[in-house]
């Protein structure tokens, strides 16, 4: 078994740890940019309930509420805003009328659609400004962490295009 020269030993898990939560916060500061620019009255919250329905389709507010990981109340209060917005509409489920479901609108679609592009776009200059030499690094780590997360990689194809990937 080789050893590993000093360049070449795996960075400190602070270390790994302080470069996620910088670029988290760039993450972060794009998305809520993208989003105050096409719907200043969206919280991020309430924008991901929207994503989850644009990418899902309908389903149960006990559905929703398990996939954005919050109680059915607070998805509930969520719903209700949107739905007071235009953006998520109420219907009966075909096979029990019983059950309501739930479902982004045309409005609410749109909405994703563009908050989506316009991140896409501030990310892609990001990534551009980047060297080219550290860019296959990136991709690397990146998606060994998403793996480490348990999140499916999103087929780069997907942003060849006007073909916008959900957020789930």
């Amino acid at each position: 078994m080789s050893e590993l020269l000093p360049s070449q030993e795996p960075a400190p898990v602070n270390e790994m740890v302080a470069a996620v939560v910088t670029a988290s916060r760039v993450l972060v500061a794009i998305s809520a940019r993208s989003l105050a620019a096409v719907e200043d009255t969206l919280t991020v919250p309430q924008f991901r309930m929207l994503v989850v329905l644009d990418t899902g389709g309908a389903t149960s507010l006990s559905g929703l509420a398990e996939l954005l990981a919050v109680n059915p109340s607070t998805a509930m209060r969520m719903v209700d805003r949107l739905s007071t917005a235009g953006m998520v509409e109420r219907t009966a489920d075909p096979a029990d009328r019983r059950v309501v479901r739930l479902v982004a609108t045309e409005a609410g679609r749109r909405v994703v659609h563009a908050v989506t592009e316009r991140r896409q776009a501030e990310i892609t200059k990001v990534v551009t400004a980047m060297p080219h030499e550290h860019r296959g690094a990136m991709v690397q780590a990146l998606q060994a962490f998403a793996d480490a997360a348990g999140e499916a990689q999103i087929d780069p194809t997907a942003y060849a295009g006007l073909a916008l990937p959900g957020w789930t």
